[in-house]
């Protein structure tokens, strides 16, 4: 039989090409086989809410735990420094930022921060209880439940390089963020394999934010430009369309969550109603923890109970501050205060999302009045689609 005689030129050719593409698939393969077997060693929270919807409060439950670095929207320093554009313009810069904070890069903040900075320019720095704490402070201890006003005082001038020096030695980063309106902006941060990122979705009935908004008009009126695309011109939400976008955005945020959402979605997104969590606080603290991988501190639990069981609703002056209410009181207190003309107009432009959610609407004052009423309805999964309401409307 004849042989066949094969130069060694293209031997090695073909042995060097067999090996590069083997090498090539091994590659690939690597690239996504580990990710589902070994996640990074940090756990990445993202509290996902909008403004006046409790969500000051469910961040300092999670600041006050001595395993957590906290910051409360550092977002707010790109809306500052890019407040003539819109939202959605800007949801790429925010996420952006947002994912260097949860890689403890904190050179992000260089173009939005003068050069020489202490922690104190750090926008709502006192509320984080890691930044109170060593490695960033020396006046408080990890396991120390600490106060805004004790932080400002003692640890304000430490150098801003602290921050980046303590997000490094803990185990759990959380950010809390009120400028994110669709959760798909998030899907890069979700399957990015150097994140172990997870979504605490916060909501709260509509008409009790409205309530908790009038408080703060002028603080919002900023915010509420940017949602409503003016240019950078400042506004007051007379007519609710700032509620209308933050409702539809709620509505977007679950409707992809949970109906056929990603499979990288699966055990990552967890949806919390404020009225839920001030009713049972341990029971839903508890799932928070469970789902972040956290344990509940006896000290935090004695905290807890403190912090939710206080006198009154809470004044004015402190609408954007954490102290000791009746938090029952403050969910239910634009039943007794908003006008039934009010609440009929939040109702319709909020009727999708206050029918999702699992509130039930109130068709006359003597209703609303009614606090044996119960207007919370049980959690259920709900068909509703932003899209089909529009369409009846």
């Amino acid at each position: 039989m004849a042989r066949i005689r094969i130069p060694s030129t293209i031997v090695i050719l073909f042995v060097t090409v067999q090996t590069g593409f083997l090498l090539f698939m091994y590659a690939r393969y690597s690239s996504f086989v580990p990710q589902s077997e070994e996640k990074p060693s940090r756990v990445h929270i993202l509290i996902l809410s909008s403004w006046r919807s409790g969500s000051s409060f469910v961040g300092q439950l999670f600041s006050q735990h001595p395993s957590v670095f906290y910051l409360m929207e550092p977002a707010w320093h790109v809306w500052v420094a890019m407040s003539q554009n819109s939202a959605k313009v800007l949801h790429m810069a925010v996420r952006d930022l947002v994912r260097s904070v949860f890689m403890c890069d904190m050179s992000v903040f260089d173009a939005y921060m003068p050069w020489k900075r202490n922690l104190s320019d750090l926008f709502q720095w006192a509320a984080s209880r890691a930044l109170c704490s060593a490695p960033a402070c020396d006046s408080f201890q990890r396991t120390d439940i600490t106060s805004e006003m004790a932080c400002k005082t003692l640890c304000g001038r430490y150098p801003f390089s602290k921050v980046e020096e303590a997000c490094k030695t803990y185990s759990h980063v959380v950010i809390k963020e009120v400028r994110f309106f669709d959760l798909k902006v998030l899907y890069p941060l979700l399957t990015d394999p150097s994140l172990n990122l997870k979504i605490i979705h916060l909501v709260r009935d509509p008409r009790a934010v409205v309530k908790s908004r009038e408080q703060s008009v002028k603080a919002l009126a900023r915010d509420n430009g940017i949602v409503l695309s003016t240019n950078g011109t400042k506004v007051e939400d007379s007519k609710y369309k700032v509620m209308q976008e933050v409702c539809r955005s709620h509505v977007q945020i679950y409707e992809t969550a949970t109906l056929k959402p990603p499979n990288f979605l699966k055990e990552r997104y967890l949806m919390i109603r404020f009225e839920d969590l001030v009713r049972d606080p341990l029971s839903e603290i508890s799932e928070m923890y469970k789902f972040a991988d956290l344990n509940l501190t006896p000290r935090l639990k004695s905290w807890i109970y403190n912090i939710t069981h206080g006198q009154g609703p809470g004044r004015k002056k402190e609408a954007f501050k954490i102290t000791s209410r009746d938090a029952v009181s403050v969910s239910q207190a634009w039943r007794n205060v908003l006008p039934f003309q009010k609440v009929k107009k939040v109702q319709e432009v909020c009727k999708g999302a206050i029918n999702m959610l699992g509130y039930q609407l109130v068709d006359s004052e003597k209703e609303q009045r009614d606090l044996t009423l119960d207007l919370v309805l049980p959690r259920r999964q709900n068909q509703f689609s932003w899209l089909s309401f529009n369409s009846k409307h």
